[in-house]
């Protein structure tokens, strides 16, 4: 099982992503996006493409836009290629909102882009952890996750999209992991328990295969127990935290 993360222009979450990914069973390379447009057909060496977080291009244009441009212009066709064959990509906060830039989720088929992800209600920076509720796992990365505790840290994560899109997520069931409060109802849109006013209470969207995750919050940085803010109450139960459980997912689904 091979790994490919990409990094370059802002990008700054590559080497924890990988750990994640190795930790696993996997086998990886971090490559940066020029050497991939220069020889693209690398990726067929690859089961998972990997997006991670960081702020590519310093978000100058709006989180995620220039990099998903770029992606557009020069490989578009070659990850296109890559989601019709048995094979999972990931992208996380940073990568989430290249994502959905591409129109990638929640689906390709789409002549239009459906789903936008704009500034915070707050208007800032949010860093925090949040209460996730896992709404479908029909997704390999999802597979027998109800819950999950995680990080955020964006300035532009809400969800946003018209009401006829709404429907077609919740028919199609391509919202993957929503906000919720700590028992486990949904957020409601209610500040800090939604940290960003996302529709819907949306912090994860998969496409209709399910080969597809977009998330906002960090996986990566919930991987051990020691990440989590309380984690001396945690330590001797388990080794791992919640973010973990998807990476797991990802070397299952390939064994």
């Amino acid at each position: 099982m091979k790994v490919l993360v990409i990094s370059g222009y802002g990008i700054n979450c590559e080497d924890e992503t990988l750990h994640s990914f190795v930790n696993v069973g996997f086998k990886g390379s971090i490559i940066h996006i020029n050497d991939l447009i220069t020889h693209p057909k690398i990726l067929n060496n690859f089961q998972v493409l990997s997006i991670p977080g960081g702020f590519s291009y310093g978000d100058d244009t709006g989180s995620g836009n220039a990099m998903a441009n770029k992606i557009r212009n020069n490989l578009f066709d070659y990850i296109s290629e890559f989601l019709l064959k048995d094979k999972l990509v990931i992208g996380i906060c940073n990568g989430c909102q290249i994502l959905v830039n591409l129109g990638i989720v929640p689906s390709i088929e789409s002549e239009n882009r459906e789903v936008a992800l704009v500034e915070n209600n707050s208007g800032v920076y949010q860093c925090r952890w949040i209460n996730l509720k896992i709404t479908n796992n029909y997704s390999p990365w999802l597979k027998d996750i109800k819950r999950m505790y995680l990080p955020i840290a964006h300035q532009e994560g809400r969800f946003i999209m018209t009401k006829s899109v709404q429907n077609k997520l919740i028919k199609n069931k391509l919202i993957a992991c929503q906000y919720t409060k700590s028992n486990n109802d949904l957020a409601n849109k209610k500040f800090p328990y939604n940290p960003n006013g996302s529709i819907l209470d949306i912090a994860a969207l998969t496409n209709k295969k399910g080969n597809v995750l977009a998330i906002m919050p960090h996986p990566e940085r919930a991987y051990y127990i020691t990440h989590e803010p309380e984690w001396q109450n945690k330590i001797k139960k388990n080794k791992y935290a919640d973010g973990y459980k998807i990476f797991k997912n990802a070397s299952n689904y390939f064994i």
